[in-house]
């Protein structure tokens, strides 16, 4: 069978990382990149061996790709969303979806009728730690979930081209562009709905002295996001980007009435103080024996090393290429799924400027309700 061809739209830190996965992937192969910068696009050509391109309308048309991968700044994917939309070929875009609910909602509309599929790039429900405690939510471990609790402490925004992960207009805010992951694995884990969000964040650490065309960079550093869901279920995150050294960049739990899961996910190698790569862990706090049981979760160096984010790219990347290949069936995250993520983390931004409860009916109906 011939191999799955890509081509890679945006080609900067993320889109180099999809490059990549897609490498070890068997049956997949990049065939061509896209980027406006000569910088990025020569350093993804030289990294996929694949045709370059500058405009992304010239890919689409070249005919040498039959999936596509959306991964440029945030602020672009409306648009660019809406010519691959055209097209009948698989798209993976990465998160999130759009920068505003809005902007998410007219690309649902605009996918109706679409039988090729549309999947939105959550890389964290993949973490293999994850994974692992999302299969022991299912086995009931757990018993009835009721709370999830997430912490994530990492370090700052990395540099990108122009530095435009530095604004609120261009990421829809640090709660959409960073956390939107966090809020579909509530939603994922508490099998539910949120209703209503309340936040407390600020930008008092990262990048004040930082000044771009006489502007001061906007985005919150650090913050506090409860999630009230629809089956009265409840989930909060905590942020701290500015807390380099933690021992786990996140701790992702779900407490039941029999048990604490924990997924506990180390940062990225080239972070670390050795540089090593570090195994994650699972563990289960069960309630009857008031005991801990802690399990190494392995996984192969090779997938590690090829990007950022735990292995979670290359499995994601798996699961999408053999969505494409059995030719038929959903995305495991889909458009609705990405919509909630914007709209949690877009309420989430109000409630830190209003110092209110964002009663999430206000922002009108999302079509997401069923997924």
């Amino acid at each position: 069978m011939a191999p799955i061809r890509y081509g890679i739209i945006g080609s900067g830190m993320m889109g180099q990382e999809h490059i990549r996965n897609i490498a070890l992937l068997d049956g997949a192969q990049v065939t061509a990149v896209c980027d406006p910068h000569e910088g990025m696009r020569a350093q993804a050509q030289a990294l996929a061996g694949a045709e370059a391109f500058s405009d992304h309308r010239a890919l689409l048309e070249s005919g040498i790709c039959d999936a596509y991968v959306l991964a440029a700044p945030n602020d672009l994917h409306a648009s660019l969303m809406g010519d691959l939309l055209k097209t009948d070929a698989p798209i993976l875009c990465e998160k999130p979806l759009a920068t505003t609910s809005a902007e998410c909602r007219a690309l649902m509309q605009a996918a109706k009728g679409r039988r090729a599929p549309v999947w939105v790039a959550m890389e964290y429900r993949y973490m293999p730690p994850v994974e692992r405690l999302r299969a022991a939510l299912t086995e009931g471990c757990a018993g009835t979930p009721r709370m999830v609790s997430i912490r994530e402490h990492r370090f700052p925004f990395l540099e990108k081209v122009g530095d435009w992960n530095r604004f609120n207009a261009r990421t829809g805010g640090t709660m959409v562009e960073k956390c939107c992951h966090f809020f579909d694995l509530m939603r994922l884990l508490l099998g539910s709905d949120p209703i209503r969000v309340y936040a407390s964040g600020g930008a008092d650490v990262n990048h004040k002295q930082e000044c771009y065309d006489g502007r001061a960079p906007d985005i919150v550093d650090h913050g506090f996001v409860t999630v009230d869901f629809k089956n009265g279920t409840r989930a909060m995150l905590e942020l701290c980007m500015f807390a380099e050294g933690a021992h786990w960049q996140e701790v992702v739990s779900v407490t039941g009435d029999k048990a604490r899961l924990d997924a506990c996910v180390p940062g990225p190698a080239r972070f670390s103080p050795d540089g090593q790569e570090r195994h994650s862990e699972f563990v289960i706090a069960d309630r009857a024996s008031k005991r801990e049981t802690r399990e190494v979760i392995e996984v192969d160096e090779r997938i590690l090393r090829a990007g950022d984010h735990h292995g979670s790219t290359y499995f994601q990347h798996a699961r999408f290429r053999d969505l494409i290949r059995k030719g038929h069936g959903q995305p495991e995250v889909s458009l609705a799924d990405g919509t909630w993520s914007v709209l949690v983390g877009e309420a989430a931004e109000q409630s830190m400027r209003s110092h209110q409860v964002i009663d999430l009916s206000e922002f009108g109906e999302t079509d997401a309700s069923a997924a």
